[in-house]
């Protein structure tokens, strides 16, 4: 009775830790391979940049092999675009400025140098 209970056990226990193992490998094969595309979009930077590039890649990977490389959610990056806006000591230009993190249309890119939020104020004329 003892051993059937053991032997049912150690199946169970293999099978776990072949699935975890094989977890693991698509893991590492997916840091490998996203390593490998962010190395050859190195290859379009310029070549004094290119060195820093490589490195960053490389530490990347490294974190995510670590399991420390994560991405924050979109309730952080709205955090950090409106923490931006406390510079303003004027309400109304802190005001305009959330509205702006928050507005569309958006235009441009990271690669071409930023993103543009385009907000329009409609300011009344005085008679």
């Amino acid at each position: 009775m003892a051993l059937s209970r053991f032997t049912a056990f150690a199946g169970a226990a293999a099978l776990l830790l072949c699935g975890a193992t094989q977890a693991a490998g698509n893991n590492a094969n997916q840091t490998r391979s996203h390593y490998q595309q962010e190395r050859a979009a190195c290859a379009q930077v310029s070549e004094a940049s290119r060195a820093a590039c490589i490195r960053e890649a490389g530490a990347a990977a490294q974190a995510a092999r670590n399991g420390q490389l994560t991405s924050p959610g979109d309730s952080t990056y709205e955090r950090n675009a409106t923490a931006r806006c406390e510079v303003f000591k004027n309400e109304q230009d802190r005001s305009d400025c959330q509205k702006r993190v928050r507005s569309n249309p958006v235009s441009g890119s990271v690669e071409g140098g930023g993103v543009l939020r385009e907000a329009t104020t409609i300011v009344p004329v005085r008679q």
